[in-house]
């Protein structure tokens, strides 16, 4: 029997049906190697561990010889393949409990593995994207926002933009074919916001608006 923690989402990676005027452009989530390389810092991770266990095969080298080296260094390698497990873990159940998604009329992100939150952010509510990509075409597509909203990094982490903690800055972070993304994250909106705002309003606002004028 299939057991799916999001099964009371309408629609994947978002908490209601979008109104009958909204459409569901792109949907994603973050690439997992991509996620463990640029916010668990794997590769660094990686380094660190291979100047250590280098240093301390040396250390046994000069002692006892190959078996030497492989005595001290083998505790160190053991440490730096548990690391990776652990790391690449995180970055597995970070991107499958992630969905980016992008309609013509916000970005919403689905993000948390332990606390889910969805965060809907309207085109009219964000002042600008900058995206930022590799040479694989991953890349990470920033969000200011307008107004004094203010996110929790602890909570948007790693859906942020990096080193940016004193004001942070939501993020489809990692994701596949990001220019491709942000083209159309571009266009949907400026579509949304070439259109008027119409406001409805009652008899009685009417004849308010009237008196007061």
């Amino acid at each position: 029997m299939s057991h799916d923690d999001f099964a009371f989402e309408p629609i994947k990676g978002l908490p209601e049906r979008p109104p009958e005027h909204e459409t569901i452009l792109w949907q994603g989530r973050p690439s997992t190697i991509a996620l463990a390389r640029d916010a668990f810092k794997i590769n660094w991770i990686t380094g660190y561990f291979a100047v250590v266990i280098l240093w301390r095969a040396s250390v046994g080298g000069a002692d006892a010889g190959l078996a030497g080296a492989i005595a001290f260094g083998l505790p160190y390698a053991g440490l730096w393949l548990a690391a990776m497990v652990v790391i690449l873990a995180l970055a597995v159940v970070m991107a499958r409990s992630t969905v980016y998604t992008i309609t013509t009329a916000r970005v919403a992100m689905r993000i948390g593995a332990a606390l889910t939150v969805t965060l809907n952010l309207p085109f009219r509510q964000i002042a600008r994207a900058d995206l930022r990509t590799r040479k694989n075409g991953t890349g990470t597509i920033a969000l200011e926002t307008l107004g004094e909203t203010k996110f929790s990094y602890l909570i948007l982490w790693p859906h942020c933009r990096p080193g940016h903690v004193r004001v942070t800055k939501p993020a489809l972070r990692c994701i596949p074919d990001a220019a491709r993304v942000a083209e159309l994250l571009a266009e949907a909106a400026e579509t949304r916001l070439s259109q008027p705002v119409v406001e409805r309003r009652t008899p009685a606002d009417a004849g308010d608006l009237v008196a007061a004028e």
